[in-house]
């Protein structure tokens, strides 16, 4: 039995719903043909789901690259089957993660760390959640209307007077982060924005439009809703610069941060050096996930590094020798048996004894 229909479909949507260049169309096509290599029997395949975020950012596409990369290794010879579905982002894939509607999510780093913890906009710690790896780095992006900014750093935020802002969509990653990265500097958003909660596509859109005047687009670098803004907005748009202090403030209650810099050019009409932070991505399953899919899910995701990185470039970043910093939960069994076998050092807080009815298939 080839390719099954569902599949198919899958592969088609994510082709002809993003907005490829050639070379990316090219890549796409590889993904499609990784998938008619995986053609055989189905029956007995053990189905997954990864929920990722919106389809205007890194998530969605990046999600869909690991999916079908896995699918495509792993279904005829290990029975494991792994499709990428779209969400609001980390806050959804938490909870989706929780009642096992999905049983991988990508999420922010931070959220990483709430939700084992129960802390930030989760109120209970989810002690069913398990590590998988850090991904690449999720690069943040304030935007804001060059017209009002004064000094090009985050505190130019707190010059808006009623203004239109959009944090992300409502409860999605975007919007809880940028609501802790806000607070934690000082900048008084709840009086001074007029809030506005959209997915990146439709922001993008929206500051075009005159409709806002700035954004809040956390994601992998390049991402493009911001290729997209710049592209028909030049130098009317900014990305606000970080200071060493703003880093520092940010860092103190959760060390997720580091810097990040855009080189002119990595946007389209961007001649200036951006200044800017980021935080690890991390993937995450459920502790019932059996040991041998998330060994296996783990083995492929590192073993096609170079084939994610020319799929998508945010994936640069990724590196096995970084893959467990910025975890906030424990490892599961199946990533831990991997990064043995690698020989990284894994720190204590990272390991936990498992009930053995827990991770048996």
């Amino acid at each position: 039995m080839c390719l099954h229909r569902g599949a198919r479909n899958r592969v088609k949507n994510f082709m002809t719903r993003q907005h490829f260049s050639t070379r990316f169309q090219r890549l796409a096509c590889l993904l499609c043909l990784l998938l008619l290599a995986s053609c055989g029997d189905n029956l007995g395949v053990r189905p997954y789901i990864l929920t990722t975020a919106t389809t205007g950012g890194t998530y969605y596409p990046v999600g869909v690259a690991i999916a079908t990369v896995a699918h495509a290794q792993l279904s005829q010879t290990e029975g494991i089957s792994l499709t990428a579905i779209s969400s609001a982002g980390s806050l959804e894939n938490v909870k989706l993660l929780r009642d096992n509607q999905a049983q991988f999510a990508i999420l922010q780093g931070p959220f990483g760390a709430w939700a084992w913890a129960g802390e930030g906009p989760i109120r209970n710690p989810q002690t069913n959640m398990r590590s998988v790896g850090a991904l690449w780095k999720n690069v943040e992006h304030f935007v804001l209307l060059t017209e009002l900014v004064t000094n090009g750093d985050m505190m130019d935020l707190n010059n808006l007077d009623g203004e239109r802002y959009v944090l992300g969509a409502r409860n999605s990653g975007a919007e809880q982060t940028g609501r802790f990265i806000l607070d934690t500097l000082g900048v008084d958003y709840e009086n001074r924005f007029t809030l506005a909660y959209m997915g990146y596509g439709p922001t993008t859109g929206a500051i075009q439009d005159g409709r806002i005047v700035g954004m809040n687009i956390p994601a992998g670098a390049p991402v493009s809703s911001i290729t997209q803004a710049y592209a028909l907005m030049g130098d009317r748009i900014t990305i606000l610069n970080w200071t060493q202090e703003e880093l520092d403030r940010l860092n103190a209650r959760y060390p997720l941060w580091d810097w990040y810099d855009f080189p002119p050019g990595t946007y389209p009409n961007q001649d200036r050096l951006v200044h800017t932070v980021a935080s690890p991505n991390v993937l995450v399953t459920r502790a019932d996930i059996p040991e041998d899919v998330v060994y296996h899910i783990t083995r492929v995701i590192w073993e096609n590094l170079a084939t994610l990185q020319e799929i998508h470039g945010a994936t640069n970043d990724m590196r096995l020798d970084i893959a467990i910093a910025g975890l906030g939960a424990p490892l599961h069994p199946g990533a831990l048996r991997y990064y043995r076998e690698k020989g990284l050092t894994i720190p204590d807080r990272l390991i936990m004894e498992e009930p053995a009815e827990s991770i048996s298939p």
